[in-house]
């Protein structure tokens, strides 16, 4: 297994760092480098200028608007973007509805659909956990009862992220109450405009309101919105959930926040000297470099298996748990590094147009919320713990 670059893969690098030099805006840039809080607006606007050269879908095939890209050339690109302080793509549409339609959706659905979440028409949001069903999906309760040409649903999703943005949500919804719990579960398609759907904000510990809970109260959705099979959506959920996975390790957006943790280490200082250059702080470094080193070999690994027509099951479990624990470990470092200007939490200093008064170096306001927001990496996309009984099952063949 050759896990180099070639020739071509580095020449993509360059035309991906040419395109980031001449259409990211300085802008967006700056405040995600800064961990400014992005906007609707700003999140629309780069999703637009990635559609309009045509990179937004960059993993489906190109009959759909995709760019028919290898796993390596989506690599690298992930990779760039994260380097180059761009803003995330909002997963919901392209990197997670996106694939289930093209793979399990009608061809009337995948005409209506797709183009939408290319040009924006659609925000999508994820409508799969519950109160009683966050790692352990299989225990959804929404259900959805067919009425003539609809279904009628009923219950409640929980840690909706950006609903309140969204104006489509895909659910996972109890068609059945018979047999294995797995065999009875639906997606479905819904319009949050639709009569019966309330949506109440979340507020998370670094202030923001990035999740919602929604609840669904005789909610009529047309049957002609049912991806695939009635009661085979746990196949369609798994397959996504493999996205998804794949997607919260971001080795990118690691490398990305381990260059600041650097950054900060050379401009912090302790007795006169750089932190970086005292023996203990550089040994906590020297220790997460060597793991986001290996994390990246793991992925190249992963990708080269893609490539051959390997399914990543187990590796995206894993690199699902690695990734998470090391960006964890970078924002827990970054702390340290920071010392008192860590502790201070002002939310405002994390709005665009701030004119306070800063609390240590500039970069300081973002250092304690990313830290406080990333603790929900090892649980969301199926806990940790549940990450390592799919290794289990999948190495073992139980």
């Amino acid at each position: 297994m050759d896990l180099q670059f070639s020739r071509e893969d580095e020449t993509f690098r360059e035309e991906v760092r040419a395109f980031l030099r001449d259409h990211l805006p300085p802008r967006l840039s700056e405040k995600v480098r800064t961990g400014k809080r992005l906007t609707k607006q700003d999140m629309e606007e780069w999703h637009a200028i990635l559609n309009g050269r045509g990179w937004l879908a960059n993993h489906w095939p190109a009959e759909y608007g995709g760019t028919g890209w290898s796993v390596t050339q989506k690599y690298i690109f992930e990779v760039e973007v994260a380097l180059a302080n761009a803003p995330r793509i909002v997963p919901f549409g392209v990197s997670m509805l996106g694939p289930v339609l093209i793979k399990y959706g009608s061809e009337e659905q995948k005409r209506y659909w797709l183009p939408r979440i290319l040009d924006g028409s659609d925000w999508w949001c994820q409508g799969y956990s519950e109160p009683g069903a966050g790692s352990d999906l299989a225990s959804v309760k929404t259900t959805a009862v067919r009425d003539g040409d609809h279904y009628v649903v009923n219950g409640q999703k929980t840690w909706t992220t950006l609903g309140q943005y969204a104006n489509m949500i895909f659910c996972l919804v109890r068609t059945s109450s018979s047999g294995k719990r797995q065999e009875g579960i639906s997606f479905l398609l819904v319009d949050m405009a639709t009569p019966g759907i309330e949506i109440r904000p979340i507020t998370l510990l670094d202030g923001e309101q990035e999740v919602n809970e929604v609840f669904f109260t005789d909610v009529r959705v047309p049957v002609a919105n049912l991806v695939g099979e009635e009661n085979k959506g746990w196949t369609y959920a798994k397959f996504l959930l493999t996205y998804e996975r794949t997607n919260i390790a971001g080795v990118g957006g690691s490398m990305a926040a381990f260059k600041q943790l650097r950054q900060i280490a050379e401009t912090q200082r302790k007795g006169g000297l750089p932190l970086a250059e005292d023996p203990l702080f550089a040994a906590r470094l020297a220790r997460l470099e060597i793991e986001l080193e290996n994390m990246k070999t793991t992925n190249l690994r992963v990708v080269a298996a893609a490539g051959h027509g390997a399914a990543p099951v187990a590796e995206s479990s894993m690199l699902k748990i690695r990734g998470t624990e090391i960006r964890q470990e970078i924002d827990a470092l970054a702390r340290r590094a920071l010392g008192p200007y860590a502790q201070p939490f002002v939310a405002e200093a994390l709005e665009e147009g701030f004119n306070g008064e800063p609390v240590g170096p500039g970069y300081a306001a973002s250092v304690t919320p990313r830290y406080l927001n990333d603790r929900k990496l090892s649980i969301f996309g199926g806990s940790n713990e549940v990450q390592r009984e799919i290794i289990t099952k999948a190495i073992l063949e139980l």
